[in-house]
């Protein structure tokens, strides 16, 4: 069974951490492809909350902070592959539809092999410059398994409890106030 990663939107935080934002239930791949050349310092707050840790939908081009991990059909991967193609191509230049063809089957690849995990994870991704090169590290947030009241604090079940595993040293700090200075009027 192949699987691709679906944005996930678990509250109104992207809105105010990106833009564009994208749409819940888009296909997407990790994005870092966007960020080889940026200069984290030039970044605009948003731009640098995106490359710091967000994923790019595949409708939209937008950025969302999380993704589940989906089955994917043939059918709808060879459309996740067209429709970065046809970006790559257009607004990033490619020489030809060919070259951008084959830079969205790698990018979808890669989007693929972040999904070894069970159908419904939610992963998590977060990117700094190290050494001068761009890492990326992502995280697997699962749900809580623990029968309802057991926290001592809720009587009834939760719909989501997610508990951070996999996770490295990186801290992400946001300056929320910051973005919603920079959101246009």
């Amino acid at each position: 069974m192949t699987k691709l990663p679906r944005t996930l939107r678990l509250d109104a935080s992207d809105t105010f951490i990106f833009a564009p934002v994208a749409e819940t239930g888009e296909w997407a791949v990790s994005g870092s492809f966007l960020f080889l050349e940026a200069d984290d310092a030039g970044l605009s707050p948003k731009d640098r909350a995106a490359m710091r840790a967000g994923f790019l939908g595949l409708s939209s081009f937008g950025w969302s902070t999380l993704v589940v991990v989906t089955h994917v059909t043939l059918e709808e991967r060879a459309a996740a592959t067209k429709l970065l193609a046809t970006f790559i191509h257009e607004k990033l230049g490619a020489p030809s539809l060919d070259v951008a063809r084959s830079a969205a089957e790698e990018e979808i690849a890669f989007a693929a092999s972040i999904c070894d995990h069970p159908e419904g994870t939610v992963l998590a991704v977060q990117r700094a410059v190290e050494d001068g090169e761009l890492r990326e590290r992502f995280r697997t947030l699962h749900q809580k398994s623990r029968a309802p009241g057991a926290d001592g604090l809720h009587a009834q079940a939760r719909a989501f409890t997610f508990v951070e595993s996999e996770s490295d040293e990186m801290e992400e700090r946001v300056d929320l106030i910051g973005l919603m200075r920079d959101k246009p009027q």
